[in-house]
């Protein structure tokens, strides 16, 4: 006797029972479930059922006569087919495409799709995981070489103003990772330098050592040297006052919050000063800093600075570094940064995210995140709008959804 399957897909109106009515249905055949997969968007159902059984007289018949009688009684469309098979493509090079976009139009999507099936890859299901501030869609395909897929689709995205991320579906989207961001025009929306120089007084002189260190003029820690020792004389009091008028990058709480509830490790690494970021560090309860030291004495910056500076390689030796303290693999670390300063360490870690970053860092980066809200990489990482919200709620932080367009993350 031969096995065979049925592939019942019920469409319509959301409402309580349709899945108990189908099932019953069913439930007087000699079948068994091989999948199952149900989805409401905006008040309409799209249930599809996968069974099999063994070929009988009029068995496939009777089977769908009983279906469509269901689903009639429900006011329902169905569909059924007999003899579908899973792919086997379905079982191999898995991925998730995350696509972010402010606002996301159809043409991107189709591009993007565009792409995944130029390579011979298939989307198997689309599922929206957030409505603000940004619109994220994922694709959960198969069939297509990530690295591949990822070169394709960063263009494709470019050319349409989305950001995009394409990853390895399976086991290490799960678990605890590592996630390690710079600080200066990433988590916060200010250069720490600057600040301090407007204290000083220098912010002109200041301003002349950075154009020719970003003209190639100087290294990081030859420029970080000149600047800090237009600081010389400062009252170290000023610190406190630089302090408090750092402005976070919009998202910063809820992305540190929603983190360090799912078990990460949030770790900051910056070529700016511990005096001034290790009480932020503090406040939003990360697992780890590494920053630059200024030289204080007798409560005066002496306009040196204390200790290895902490450049590109130093980011990239901090990242390896947190790894290995809290056992956590490479493959398994997230990098934020926007500068060149933080290449080496987009490069290592296992998921490179340029933040608004200029044109070096997003070419070294697996992506980008093009919006100014800095808790939309946690879309990238598969955590949901809902997920943040739940987590909040628990907390009793939730406030009412914004109207679409309004972020009120922190």
């Amino acid at each position: 006797m031969a096995h065979q399957t049925l592939l019942v897909t019920v469409s319509g109106h959301d409402r309580p029972g349709v899945t108990r009515a189908l099932f019953a249905a069913m439930a007087g055949f000699p079948v068994t479930v091989l999948d199952v997969e149900q989805l409401v968007v905006r008040g309409h159902l799209i249930l599809t059922v996968l069974v099999g059984f063994d070929d009988g007289p009029g068995l496939p018949q009777e089977l769908r006569t009983a279906v469509r009688q269901a689903a009639a009684a429900l006011d329902m469309d169905v569909a059924t087919v007999v003899g579908a098979e899973e792919d086997a493509d379905r079982r191999r090079n898995r991925v998730h495409v995350t696509i972010l976009g402010a606002p996301l139009r159809p043409a991107a999507v189709a591009a993007l799709a565009q792409e995944v099936a130029a390579r011979g890859g298939n989307i198997d299901r689309i599922r929206r995981i957030a409505s603000y501030p940004v619109t994220a869609i994922v694709f959960e395909g198969s069939g297509a070489d990530v690295q591949d897929l990822r070169r394709a689709l960063t263009s494709a995205a470019a050319a349409h103003e989305v950001d995009v991320a394409v990853q390895e579906a399976g086991l290490d989207r799960r678990g605890q990772h590592l996630v390690v961001m710079d600080v200066d025009s990433t988590l916060i929306q200010d250069e720490v330098i600057d600040l301090l120089a407007d204290a000083a007084g220098a912010v002109t002189q200041v301003a002349r050592i950075t154009e020719r260190a970003m003209a190639g003029e100087l290294d990081f820690a030859a420029s970080l040297v000149e600047r800090v020792a237009l600081l010389r004389g400062l009252d170290a009091r000023a610190i406190d006052d630089v302090r408090d008028r750092i402005t976070l990058t919009p998202g910063a709480r809820t992305l540190c919050r929603t983190l360090n509830n799912l078990g990460y490790r949030v770790c900051l690494v910056s070529g700016g000063f511990i005096e001034v970021i290790g009480p932020l560090a503090s406040e939003l309860g990360v697992s780890g800093v590494r920053a630059n030291s200024l030289e204080i004495v007798d409560g005066t910056l002496t306009g040196r600075v204390l200790g290895p500076i902490i450049d590109r390689a130093g980011k990239r030796a901090a990242l390896q570094d947190f790894a290995a303290e809290f056992g956590i693999p490479m493959r398994r670390t997230i990098a934020i940064g926007d500068g060149a300063n933080d290449i080496d360490m987009l490069q290592a870690a296992g998921l490179g995210v340029a933040f608004n970053a200029k044109a070096p860092a997003r070419k070294a980066a697996d992506t980008s995140v093009s919006v100014p809200y800095l808790d939309s990489v946690l879309y990238l990482l598969g955590i949901t709008r809902e997920d943040i919200e739940g987590a909040d709620a628990r907390d009793g932080l939730i406030t009412p959804a914004p109207p679409v367009g309004d972020h009120r993350g922190e």
